[in-house]
């Protein structure tokens, strides 16, 4: 009983910056996880991060230290900080939303975005 709209995706050289933004319908919003995953051509979706509604945050290895995410429930949003982007960053960004704990497994994401692009050239 929740949309999420992304937004922010779009083509960046190698080394530099894109901020991801989702947007999340309804008032329940500090009661999620939110989680960001992404996809590239031929590959499975896969996480990337996630933020609990008490503040508890995990990355996935290959993206600690350059990317963040954070979240402002007084707007419903929240957000991927990406830095010194590589080409291998290159996929379709997803939002995700779960009731309660935080997890990495797309499994238990019941509420999803419809993704954005985010390019990287080298």
């Amino acid at each position: 009983q929740v949309q999420l709209v992304e937004s922010g995706g779009g083509l960046v050289q190698a080394g530099g910056s894109l901020k991801l933004s989702c947007a999340v319908s309804g008032r329940s919003f500090s009661s999620f996880s939110m989680g960001w995953f992404r996809q590239a051509p031929g590959k499975a979706r896969e996480f990337v991060a996630v933020r609990s509604q008490s503040g508890y945050t995990y990355y996935e290895d290959s993206v600690k230290g350059r990317f963040t995410i954070s979240r402002d429930n007084a707007k419903n949003t929240v957000y991927l900080q990406m830095t010194s982007l590589k080409p291998e960053d290159t996929a379709v960004y997803y939002c995700a939303a779960r009731y309660g704990s935080s997890s990495v497994k797309t499994s238990d994401f019941g509420s999803w975005g419809q993704g954005t692009q985010v390019t990287v050239s080298s």
